[in-house]
């Protein structure tokens, strides 16, 4: 028998919306994600204070949230995988693996994780990368029905290295629903997805997953632009935001976070998000 992930998730969503903020980008081994991640630890402290709903963060940072004190401090979502993809350079081999092969989730439960979350890549001419990827998500999804872990997939279609180089997704509606459906299909309690190229196309992406969809963030983008862009996704149905670089690069992540949490908890349009950023937070 299943046990109900809805424990765990009620930690991550208040009044059916969520922020995530990204910091586990350290297990993805490519140097420009690290830009404004060298003090973990102040990091942690910013994002603590800056209250967003949850922080993502893979096993090695964890304690960093974990071990404080305050009992209304974010949830974490724990990062247990990881790749290649996100590289400047195609690699000779690509590859995805578990952290932990034979006890996928054992750290996210040693730390009291309220999520788990797993990577579906889907690149050009990498059929096995996908296969690693499916057999990752059904062994993590076996360990979370039976422990009650949400488990959070991240699907990913990119573009071919060649068009833009690097870790470069593809917003076509098509490819995204698709690669969605699947990872509903295999048991996902939250889907994190892309943007569709047009974001009024993103309702398609909510109706496939058929729970709850939040939008990744990707690279560091205009601000103002960033939240027009939120807000519209949100009007299409996303719960709310799995955003890394778009807060912590930027100099007063405070106030990203507060609007960033106006758009989602509070129904603000765009320029009002804007608005509660230039004021600080």
């Amino acid at each position: 028998m299943r046990i109900s992930p809805k424990a765990r998730m009620n930690r991550m969503f208040a009044n059916g919306g969520c922020l995530d903020v990204a910091v586990d980008h350290g297990v993805c081994n490519e140097p420009s994600f690290m830009v404004g991640l060298e003090d973990m630890a102040s990091v942690i402290d910013a994002l603590v204070a800056a209250r967003p709903d949850a922080i993502q963060m893979a096993y090695g940072q964890a304690d960093l949230l974990q071990s404080r004190p305050e009992r209304d401090k974010p949830a974490l979502v724990m990062r247990i995988d990881m790749g290649n993809p996100y590289n400047a350079v195609r690699h000779r081999v690509m590859w995805s693996q578990l952290q932990n092969h034979d006890e996928p989730i054992i750290g996210a439960l040693e730390m009291d994780a309220a999520c788990v979350v797993v990577n579906l890549f889907m690149l050009p001419d990498e059929p096995e990368l996908f296969r690693q990827c499916v057999e990752n998500i059904a062994r993590v999804r076996a360990a979370c029905a039976k422990y009650g872990m949400p488990l959070m997939i991240e699907p990913l279609v990119m573009l071919p290295n060649e068009i833009r180089g690097g870790y470069q997704v593809d917003g076509d509606a098509e490819k995204i629903v698709t690669l969605v459906r699947l990872a509903s299909e295999m048991g996902a309690d939250i889907i994190k997805a892309d943007p569709t190229e047009n974001p009024e196309d993103f309702h398609r992406v909510v109706e496939a997953a058929r729970v709850p969809v939040l939008v990744r963030g990707g690279g560091k983008e205009d601000l103002k632009d960033v939240l027009g862009k939120s807000a519209r996704l949100l009007a299409q149905g996303a719960k709310g935001m799995v955003y890394g670089r778009n807060v912590y690069q930027h100099d007063n992540p405070r106030a990203v976070v507060a609007a960033l949490m106006a758009l989602i908890h509070k129904g603000a349009s765009g320029e009002e998000a804007w608005d509660v950023y230039q004021r600080g937070g």
